[in-house]
């Protein structure tokens, strides 16, 4: 009785908010906007889905916004936002105003995001990581946060001329994987210069050269370098790579996409990696 108590007043909770230019809404609109952290490190999420993975994996929320008529949807979810986080019932137009999605579902918020840094992904015995290179589709980049969280990467760098981690885009395609794998931002000279201090290998992603997945050596401390979806790995990057490593296909079919090929390395490498333990 105690937790349908608590659901029935779970509403009661919401704080009527009606101005576009209140400041925790100008706040999640920027950060939906610029697609980047807000100035305290909150990154901004919509959807049910979303927000109960955010809490599931022990984020604070700072506020929780719910358009109006979806009321009903949001009571499982207030009872699990802490008290200190504000929570608004803001009128349907101005939520629609404020999301990125054409059909919202009506329910968002601003969480406080997990700070990380190179240093802390090195800190595993024999490192997996990936890095985006260019990769400028978020669905792409959203695809190989939740795949290396999949298959026990260590964390993905995003690397100049990728899209944003926190595209909305990219964060619903991540299902929920960017509350928990560390993914940083990195001038890519500086993390390879780092990599190569730790003794990893960097081995580029090809659909026309280098060694089959299969038979390359995915082991001991790597990153999978992928980069942009139409030019590939440019000239300089494939420089910096020790090797390649190719996803055999049928030559009728068209190279896949950097989403789909970091997912099969990850988990030809989780495999091989699985029979050594």
């Amino acid at each position: 009785m105690a937790s349908l108590r608590t659901e029935r007043q779970a509403p009661s909770m919401l704080r009527r908010v009606a101005s576009r230019q209140n400041a925790l809404i100008k706040e999640l609109r920027q950060a939906f906007a610029q697609a980047a952290l807000t100035e305290d490190g909150c990154c901004a999420i919509e959807g049910v889905r979303l927000v109960e993975e955010a809490l599931r994996s022990g984020l604070r929320l700072k506020a929780v916004f719910v358009s109006q008529g979806a009321e009903q949807r949001a009571e499982r979810l207030l009872p699990q936002v802490s008290s200190h986080a504000e929570a608004l019932l803001v009128p349907a137009d101005v939520f629609a105003a404020t999301v990125q999605t054409e059909a919202p579902q009506g329910i968002a918020a601003l969480v406080q995001v997990r700070q990380w840094e190179l240093k802390d992904i090195l800190r595993a015995a024999h490192p997996l990581i990936v890095i985006a290179a260019g990769v400028q589709d978020p669905g792409n980049l959203g695809t190989m946060v939740r795949s290396a969280e999949a298959f026990g990467a260590n964390g993905l760098l995003a690397a100049e001329g990728t899209v944003s981690p926190y595209n909305s885009k990219a964060v619903r395609a991540a299902a929920g994987s960017l509350f928990r794998l560390p993914v940083i931002r990195v001038a890519l000279n500086h993390a390879l210069e780092a990599l190569r201090e730790q003794g990893m290998r960097v081995l580029g992603t090809s659909s026309h050269r280098g060694t089959p997945a299969h038979q390359a050596d995915l082991t001991g401390g790597l990153a999978l370098l992928v980069g942009n979806e139409g030019a590939g790995l440019g000239r300089h990057l494939a420089a910096a790579a020790d090797g390649f490593v190719a996803i055999p296909h049928e030559p009728r079919v068209e190279s896949l996409n950097a989403g789909i090929a970091a997912a099969v390395l990850l988990y030809e490498a989780a495999r091989q990696r699985r029979a050594l333990s």
